[in-house]
């Protein structure tokens, strides 16, 4: 009995042993709290070093955009300043060129009322010719193109139509007569030729 009792008491230490105490739980506790609030900062730190760089990476295409847009703005400026360029060159001449053109026109009604028989304006008309066929050249070499439209059909782009006159030997909307010859500038319309335009009887 005495036995029994002696294997109790030591089968009730070990049962003490075994156990931990109310401190050690409590210890035991707080490290595993510790450790889950270490383990969840540490997912909050690695969460909020993603949200960062996917801001960065949205940030850096955001430059990118307006880096592309810049560029491509500057190559547009650079076009048009040299289209403008380009149209100085072409066109810079024009208020002249209209300025002479009524040159031309008077020297051609100059030859058109002296009479070429007459041989003692021979030398007139022939001085009148050649300063009209140099002025025309010199236009010539700027570009201009005259536009003499007789016997063509009428284009209302490049003739302005003075009167019609019906004829039955031509084609309607055939340029009969020139009153005034029309100028291009590098293809672009001076000054409409002035016309006589036939139509149907």
């Amino acid at each position: 009995m005495a036995k029994e009792r002696s294997e109790e008491d030591q089968t009730g230490e070990k049962a003490e042993i075994e156990q931990p105490s109310v401190d050690e739980q409590q210890a035991a506790e707080e490290a595993l709290a510790e450790e889950l609030a270490a383990d969840h900062e540490h997912a909050g730190g690695e969460s909020a070093l993603v949200e960062e760089i996917g801001s960065l990476h949205q940030q850096l295409a955001e430059h990118k955009d307006m880096v592309l847009r810049a560029q491509a703005e500057v190559q547009n400026a650079r076009r048009r300043a040299q289209q403008d360029v380009e149209k100085a060159h072409k066109f810079g001449v024009e208020k002249l060129i209209k300025d002479l053109l009524p040159v031309v026109d008077n020297l051609e009604r100059a030859l058109s009322t002296i009479d070429s028989g007459d041989e003692a304006q021979k030398a007139v008309v022939e001085g009148i010719e050649l300063t009209q066929k140099s002025f025309i050249d010199t236009l010539t070499k700027s570009g201009v193109e005259v536009i003499d439209p007789a016997g063509e059909p009428f284009d209302p782009e490049l003739h302005q139509a003075m009167t019609q006159v019906p004829n039955p030997d031509v084609e309607p909307n055939t340029v009969l007569d020139v009153f005034q010859k029309g100028y291009r500038l590098n293809g672009r319309l001076v000054r409409p030729a002035m016309v006589v335009v036939s139509k149907a009887p």
